[in-house]
């Protein structure tokens, strides 16, 4: 679904005191609401992460919510919320926020990987953290190997974007080179353009 087709998310964009209203929708008893709430902040960190970041702490207590749609919703939102993270609040969460990585649920890691690369991105002194946690995907334990392939093709992207920040890039490579091996041709084939942008980029 894109940006215009999420009315929500465009009438707090018009009218910013609209948030609260939002905010208060992810707690309905009605599951359009509830997710339809969740899906337009989401989107809004994205466009307008200074208008959420005040409420940092609304959306890190919605990493422990049983309902997983909420949960992806607010991890990626917490990701957007990086670039504007005049207080280091992602620094003290940051363990927390990387935990699913290690499993059991394959979404979730996908969902804290795909962030953990936007935390980085927009905030560099992390990479000692956020690098070593996106690449013990490889000692997680998911529902079946295969869920933990499909995680490593999500690391190798993830990594893809990070490695240009970061000066120690020797570990990174043999993370990458390792999945020229991996059994999902599709991971297979991440780690074989990974390591061809950066021979010719070398």
């Amino acid at each position: 679904m894109t940006a215009a087709k999420i009315p929500l998310a465009e009438a707090v964009e018009r009218n910013h005191e609209l948030i609260g209203e939002v905010m208060a929708g992810v707690g309905s008893t009605r599951s359009a609401v509830k997710l339809g709430s969740s899906k337009a902040l989401r989107l809004l960190s994205e466009r307008m992460p200074e208008l959420l970041y005040p409420h940092f702490d609304f959306f890190a207590v919605l990493l422990e919510q049983d309902n997983q749609i909420l949960k992806w919703n607010a991890i990626l939102t917490l990701a957007n919320l990086a670039r504007v993270d005049k207080q280091a609040r992602i620094e003290r969460i940051l363990d927390h926020y990387l935990e699913p990585i290690h499993g059991p649920n394959l979404i979730t890691a996908a969902n804290t990987i795909r962030g953990a690369a936007v935390i980085g991105s927009a905030v560099p002194a992390l990479l000692p953290r956020i690098i070593p946690a996106i690449m013990e995907v490889e000692n997680a334990v998911y529902a079946t190997p295969e869920c933990r392939n499909v995680a490593l093709g999500h690391a190798v992207e993830a990594l893809s974007m990070l490695v240009p920040k970061t000066t120690d890039v020797r570990p990174i490579r043999l993370f990458v080179a390792r999945q020229l091996g991996n059994p999902r041709p599709a991971t297979s084939a991440k780690a074989r353009r990974f390591l061809k942008s950066r021979n010719a980029a070398a």
